[in-house]
């Protein structure tokens, strides 16, 4: 007889696990029910076992979150001038973070805090969840090696700067690789979630008080690859941000992308339709860069628009005149340590990441014609591209 995941039960037992009811959500059980039903579909018996314990694991930590916040002041925490980057996947985001939290008065988001959230990190000796947090990355590289090619800040294990998309791992909205690579499951044909923009921004928040609480106040260097589609609810949630989008070439993105995401979810679930993943990606990649290049939120004037190209010649440069229309003060031991940063890392310190546009299976004059129109608003020129394969991080 086929198992079936059962939402109420890994409800139930997380409850029990935690000693605590509220999950803060009325919705919830709901969506994942849905959610379990479409695991259900994709899944055989041991990927189902395996899917019951992440997702047990996920509620256990959404609801040692909120009996932390029930019982200890956490909602007084302000989370002030926060700098978040953000731009399409394989934009530039994780260097401009990297560099950015540089700054001795900013801290970094960091995995083990996010794998891990409870008790407030403050407030006890973590050394013990770091530890493990280590060990789960290892266990990452080790499934998914190519992974540390095209995204060399793997090799940080547990101190590596995670997406803000993972911290929504708890509502059940996605399924990022970094929360689910121990379930062998793909998102493609995509997964159905239920989007709320507004309540995940506040659960965003929560957890940055939560992991700010008991510790000195430093600003907070983000990231993401999905802000710039939420820009109404990002803007509304953090309004005395310093908001940064990075651009870079589309096509340059896109085919850098699909590649990575391959790689990643071949190394989870095994051989996937790559010609179709592909396909998928492309009509959805054009959607999104359609709906940037449109909206009039992107004129909001607390955003930076940087262009990846200029970017990279001059990084100090490009922050300077951030900070600067941002009243923040560069000082010199910023610059002293992004200048350390970038000579101790270098990007190709794991060999280069290979990635062609051939390889999205499409006409590539018609798809750089689709794409121009995000070209044109923001600035950004094309990138030369070797037929047959081309090379970038992140």
């Amino acid at each position: 007889m086929v198992s079936t995941l059962n939402a109420q039960e890994l409800i139930a037992e997380a409850r029990h696990a935690v000693g605590f009811d509220d999950l803060d959500d009325d919705g919830l059980p709901e969506r994942l029910t849905d959610l379990a039903s479409q695991l259900d579909e994709r899944l055989d018996d041991d990927g189902r076992v395996r899917a019951e314990n992440v997702i047990r694991g996920l509620l256990i930590e959404r609801l040692q979150l909120l009996e932390a916040r029930h019982r200890l002041p956490i909602a007084d925490e302000r989370i002030e001038r926060p700098i978040v980057a953000f731009g399409e996947g394989r934009s530039g985001t994780t260097v401009l973070q990297m560099l950015l939290g540089c700054d001795p008065g900013s801290r970094l988001l960091e995995f083990w805090e996010v794998m891990r959230m409870s008790p407030p990190p403050a407030t006890v000796d973590t050394a013990e969840r770091q530890k493990e947090a280590d060990e789960d990355w290892r266990e990452i590289v080790e499934q998914i090696p190519k992974w540390l090619v095209s995204h060399p800040y793997n090799a940080m294990l547990g101190k590596n700067p995670p997406e803000d998309e993972r911290l929504w791992a708890v509502d059940f909205r996605s399924l990022p690789p970094t929360a689910w690579w121990r379930v062998p499951t793909v998102q493609f044909p995509a997964f159905r979630f239920e989007r709320d923009d507004v309540r995940q921004y506040e659960l965003h928040r929560m957890v940055l008080q939560h992991l700010q609480y008991g510790a000195p106040s430093r600003r907070w260097v983000l990231k993401g690859v999905t802000h710039q589609h939420r820009l109404s609810a990002l803007l509304e949630a953090y309004p005395d941000a310093v908001f940064v989008w990075i651009h870079r070439d589309p096509l340059v993105a896109l085919a850098s992308r699909v590649q990575l995401q391959i790689e990643v979810y071949e190394g989870i679930a095994g051989p996937i339709d790559r010609k179709g993943f592909a396909a998928a990606s492309v009509e959805r990649s054009v959607a999104d860069f359609t709906s940037a290049a449109t909206t009039p939120l992107a004129a909001d004037p607390r955003i930076h628009h940087l262009v990846y190209q200029d970017f990279i010649v001059d990084p100090m440069a490009a922050i300077r005149d951030i900070y600067s229309a941002s009243g923040l003060e560069v000082t010199t031991a910023f610059e002293d340590g992004v200048t350390r940063y970038r000579e101790q890392n270098a990007p190709h310190r794991f060999g280069r990441f290979a990635y062609s546009p051939d390889d999205l299976g499409v006409d590539l004059d018609d798809l750089n014609h689709r794409l121009d129109p995000y070209r044109e608003r923001f600035g950004v020129p094309r990138e030369p591209v070797p037929r047959g394969g081309a090379h970038g991080v992140r």
